[in-house]
């Protein structure tokens, strides 16, 4: 069990995050504990998302320091402004637990192909003494966590992903430096494009949301972008950035391509078949496909001569490293935010942003609805970029979760 401190506490609060980091998350940590301790609560921090809840043993002296840890100020002000989630993440869904995951204590219980430990969760929650529990993370971990405030438990969630692509919310921690990296990663790569002439494609995360794509286009990061809302033509595609880089000094052109985009009348791209807990397979693919093929029509745009192609993947790059201001100012207001709502016993909640306006929003939305673009809105089918038109009242990161 945790670390007794002594003093009468008015409950004790679990964190954990799930699913892939992103920078803001120890902020987050930060804000929520120590908000949670001036008020007279005790933290206690789940290691590895859902994981730590699934592996660890109900015995008070088993070694459960890899599942859980007392939060206290010393340890959070340690981390709190740097990158990354030290609690550690995983993608964990213990609704879903393949055979080979299931822990070696429960495994003579547990022995299907996909096994349902939701009872060991529960019954974990109530071994720490858990009163509330404040899961942060994307669509995925809080879809998790709807099941779980369906069962009974406390839940109030804090939205994270560097796609964006929550519902119910305008903003999730992670998009803000997600977009700040691409912008400047690709104004870098524009200088080895100029100097040979050359068309560049960057592959951004994005598996069904093209938000990571479409800003950093909107901001002047590229000349074009392609994403999973709209499946497009890749000869219309080579058109548009012939043009665009006849138009150019320096003769280049750059187009960002999230990883979900996928040619018309085709699919998205995967690396392989296999499924992560969530269903997910791993895309991938889709940039380097369109580097090739923008390689192999090049002529037909610019008078029969080869343009050749600058490839990167940006990857993790835009998920690691410290947070950009936006990414350690939310945070501290979603940890704060989720801490009046505990005070005022406001569970199955999901702290938000909408239209500029810190709030909150039933936990249920996470699974009501999938967060896309609105193509109509924001996106320039034929000319494969933003609209930059109708700003008038839009919130200050243009897309709403509407």
């Amino acid at each position: 069990m945790a670390r007794e401190t002594g003093r009468p506490v008015k409950g004790v609060i679990g964190i954990l995050t799930g699913g892939g980091d992103v920078p803001g998350l120890n902020p987050a940590i930060r804000a929520i504990t120590l908000r949670a301790l001036k008020e007279g609560y005790r933290v206690i921090g789940i290691r590895r998302g859902w994981a730590g809840l699934v592996e660890m043993v109900r015995d008070k002296d088993a070694p459960n320091h890899e599942f859980y840890t007392e939060l206290t100020e010393e340890v959070v002000n340690k981390v709190g402004r740097t990158g990354g989630t030290f609690l550690h993440t995983s993608r964990t869904r213990p609704s879903s637990i393949p055979d080979v995951n299931v822990p070696p204590h429960l495994r003579e219980k547990y022995n299907q192909k996909i096994n349902d430990l939701t009872e060991e969760v529960l019954k974990n929650l109530e071994f720490l003494g858990i009163n509330y529990l404040i899961p942060i993370g994307g669509d995925d971990t809080l879809s998790y966590a709807v099941e779980l405030y369906q069962r009974g438990v406390n839940i109030i969630a804090v939205p994270k992903t560097m796609d964006n692509d929550v519902p119910g919310t305008d903003y999730c921690i992670g998009f803000s430096t997600c977009v700040t990296r691409t912008i400047s990663l690709t104004h870098s790569l524009r200088t080895t494009a100029g100097s040979h002439e050359r068309f560049l494609v960057i592959e951004v995360f994005g598996r069904y949301a093209g938000y990571t794509a479409l800003i950093p286009t909107m901001a002047g990061a590229a000349d074009r972008c392609v994403i999973p809302e709209h499946k497009f033509n890749i000869e219309r595609l080579c058109e548009l950035l012939s043009e665009d880089r006849l138009s150019t000094p320096s003769r280049y052109s750059v187009v960002l391509v999230s990883e979900g985009a996928a040619f018309e009348g085709e699919e998205m791209m995967f690396e392989s078949e296999e499924t992560d807990m969530f269903g997910h397979k791993k895309l991938g693919g889709i940039g380097d496909r369109v580097a090739r093929m923008l390689k192999e029509l090049s002529p037909k745009y610019n008078n029969g001569r080869r343009v050749n192609v600058i490839y990167q993947k940006l990857g993790y790059l835009v998920r690691c490293g410290d947070p950009d201001a936006m990414d350690s100012l939310v945070p501290m207001a979603y940890g704060n935010l989720a801490l009046d709502l505990v005070l005022e016993k406001k569970i199955g909640r999901m702290v938000c942003l909408r239209n500029g306006e810190y709030d909150h929003v039933p936990l249920e939305i996470v699974s009501s609805y999938k967060k896309r673009i609105d193509v109509d809105k924001y996106y320039d089918r034929e000319r494969l970029r933003p609209l930059y038109k109708n700003f008038y009242k839009k919130p200050f990161m243009i897309l709403t979760a509407d």
